[in-house]
């Protein structure tokens, strides 16, 4: 049992600015598992924060959530010029996470945003409700990395295929986002080498997706495209920031490699993702099984209640 007390207590290390960045991701992925009202309150309060990668993390986390308490905030988000684009780009995708029918005029509206990774991203969500509505309201298939995705996976699974759709910029960017999510899901090194393909091609949302979802996949083949497409200071820093949270997420030596590379570089989301990343790196190379251990640190080991189980 979490008591209110305690959420309160994550949501404060989550706002504050003084905590390390590592350890305000901490605080807000363990509000993600906890879930309920409270906790999409403290996340929704931290958009006010001068770390688009924390923002545009927020905006994810209050997607994956999917609860639709957390619209009212998310749509904000969308509408606010202020918000970078990364941030605002995640707000739309949470809202098309959610599935709630009732944002399809705003995402409407938004898919022609004069921000392309907006309207890019509005643009797929609107095509993501149409496909559940399509489906009469069943909800979409929960895939072996459990994520809301942002496309179902294409039904087609042969990976030379998929590749084919994937890299091919003349079909429409939800068919290549599907054929991306069934690479994904394909797995082995010919799907990542596939997918490490479109870190060179498409629009920088799409080369983010890409990013993310090596990320998801975590297979050694992938990790010297990412770490290519990190170093390169031409790529957008959307793109950039994802190949290194992907680099995190795999966590081989050549990755912790990369990552101290562009430890200090120029652009903040870039460092601050190096950072984070890092972090993520050492937590799989320790003795803990949670990374979210916002709990964990509350409650002492001697004498404590015994910690929340892990997320399935």
């Amino acid at each position: 049992m979490v008591t209110e007390q305690e959420v309160e207590a994550i949501g404060q290390a989550l706002v504050d600015p003084a905590q390390p960045l590592h350890a305000r991701f901490r605080a807000l992925f363990t509000l993600r598992g906890l879930g309920g009202p409270s906790a999409i309150a403290w996340i929704s309060r931290a958009f006010d924060d001068d770390s688009a990668l924390l923002k545009h993390e927020l905006a994810y986390c209050l997607g994956q959530m999917q609860d639709t308490r957390a619209i009212p905030v998310l749509v904000g988000v969308l509408r606010d010029p202020r918000q970078e684009p990364m941030v605002r780009h995640e707000a739309g995708e949470a809202l098309g996470a959610i599935g709630d029918p009732a944002v399809l005029e705003i995402l409407q509206q938004y898919a022609s945003d004069p921000v392309v990774e907006v309207a890019e991203t509005c643009q797929l969500a609107v095509r993501r409700l149409e496909w559940l509505q399509q489906r009469g309201g069943e909800p979409a298939p929960v895939g072996p990395y459990l994520s809301v995705d942002p496309a179902p996976p294409a039904e087609e699974r042969d990976v030379g295929r998929l590749r084919e759709v994937l890299l091919d910029e003349a079909r429409p960017l939800f068919d290549r986002y599907r054929a991306m999510f069934a690479l994904r899901n394909a797995g082995g090194e010919e799907a990542a080498l596939a997918l490490a393909e479109g870190l060179r091609c498409g629009s920088a949302l799409f080369r983010h997706e890409v990013g993310y979802v090596l990320g998801q996949l975590r297979h050694e083949a992938a990790v010297a495209p990412l770490a290519a497409a990190l170093a390169r200071r031409a790529e957008s820093a959307m793109v950039r920031h994802e190949c290194a949270e992907a680099l995190g997420a795999i966590a081989r030596p050549a990755c912790l490699a990369a990552l101290r590379a562009h430890a200090a570089d120029p652009e903040r989301v870039v460092r601050e993702s190096c950072a984070v990343a890092l972090d993520v790196c050492a937590h799989e190379a320790g003795p803990a099984f949670q990374y979210a251990d916002g709990l964990e640190r509350l409650r002492p080991a001697a004498g404590a209640r015994p910690p929340a189980p892990p997320d399935p």
